[in-house]
């Protein structure tokens, strides 16, 4: 029985996190070892057999964002019966085209799709659905989306949640910062939503810059360094993926300017709890998933696909919007916690069926 994913936001905080990525430049075999959740049924075919083959070629893992993604996918797969084999283009678009090139011609049983350049990918896409390859993209634009599964968290919903604590902390007309890059699915969809709030709430932005690299939370602290300087009155920033969000984090705090501009987010990981609840963080809130519990229900959207049980081919994940006061009042320091006091960021009732338990 297939499971259909709800358009909606469970109230109260970008895209990554940083610190060192655990994916190999070239192709690996993920693994778990943790205990997966007890099925209440037998697995069905194809699932019932040898492994069924599965490609994830993922346009990055480097971050602790992606690195949790990428063990709860791999965690899910173990558990159904899935043999996952990954490449990570480390940001390089045309390696991520070459490994997705590469991985049709392996004649997978599947292939999922993390990330990626429209462009570069989409031809590709259609050759795999042409060749009756099922694919299954992640937070991936697609110009034509026949015969995918499209997943991706709730953009528009992760960014009006965040947004809406900005304009209440700060309120209508605050000179406001836009720490972002353009081109990346994601980003380009919390891009709309945040030219409607700049425009409903009349902020006054007096700043845009940002980047997305291999080093992103790195490369984006001159950035912010410099517009600071020139704008040390500030209110507030919006930095929509929380690798830059951390590089956002350390120019405000390199600058002395921590108890003055307050720092707005998307996204959850440990290492980014750590940043939001040191003491005299900027970082006031962040709008998110747990990484690792929506790489699971990708690999679960693909295996209900695959055992004829999706009923729809576009799959949104929920976000909740958690506060610095929420996490510090609770005691939280990392993601395990932060599941136990909003359960709901498991998506254990997503995308599951009774051969099927969320894994994550």
């Amino acid at each position: 029985m297939s499971r259909r994913i709800p358009l909606l936001v469970l109230a109260a905080t970008t895209v990554l996190a940083l610190s060192a990525c655990a994916q190999s430049n070239g192709t690996t075999s993920e693994a778990s070892t943790d205990a997966p959740a007890t099925a209440s049924a037998a697995l069905p075919a194809p699932f019932d057999g040898d492994p069924v083959k599965v490609a994830l070629v993922r346009q990055s893992g480097a971050g602790d964002y992606f690195e949790a993604w990428g063990s709860g996918a791999a965690k899910q797969a173990k558990s159904a019966n899935i043999d996952l084999t990954v490449t990570d283009a480390r940001n390089d678009n045309a390696k991520q085209a070459s490994d997705l090139e590469q991985a049709i011609a392996s004649k997978p049983d599947a292939i999922i799709v993390d990330h990626g350049n429209t462009d570069t990918l989409q031809p590709l896409i259609t050759k795999a659905v042409e060749e009756k390859i099922p694919v299954v993209v992640y937070d991936l634009a697609l110009t034509d989306a026949t015969g995918v599964v499209t997943t991706s968290q709730s953009d528009e919903s992760m960014a009006s949640g965040v947004l809406d604590q900005l304009i209440d902390d700060v309120g209508d007309g605050a000179k406001v910062g836009y720490v972002s890059a353009t081109g990346y699915a994601a980003l380009d969809r919390r891009a709309v939503v945040w030219n409607k709030y700049v425009a409903d709430h009349k902020l006054d932005v007096v700043f845009s810059t940002g980047k997305v690299s291999e080093s992103t939370a790195t490369d984006n602290i001159p950035l912010v360094d410099a517009a600071l300087k020139q704008n040390p009155d500030v209110k507030a920033i919006f930095a929509p993926y929380d690798e830059i969000t951390k590089g956002v984090v350390q120019a405000v705090n390199q600058n002395n300017l921590g108890s003055k501009v307050k720092v707005y987010g998307i996204d959850i990981s440990n290492a980014d709890i750590e940043v939001i609840t040191a003491d005299g963080s900027p970082w006031v809130a962040t709008s998110a998933t747990d990484p690792s519990a929506v790489g699971a229900a990708v690999v679960r959207s693909l295996a209900l696909k695959l055992a004829g049980q999706l009923d729809e081919d576009d799959v949104q994940f929920p976000a909740k919007t958690i506060t610095q006061s929420f996490l510090t009042d609770n005691s939280i320091d990392n993601v395990t916690s932060l599941r136990e006091k909003e359960p709901s960021l498991d998506l254990s009732d997503q995308v599951t069926a009774d051969w099927l338990p969320a894994n994550s």
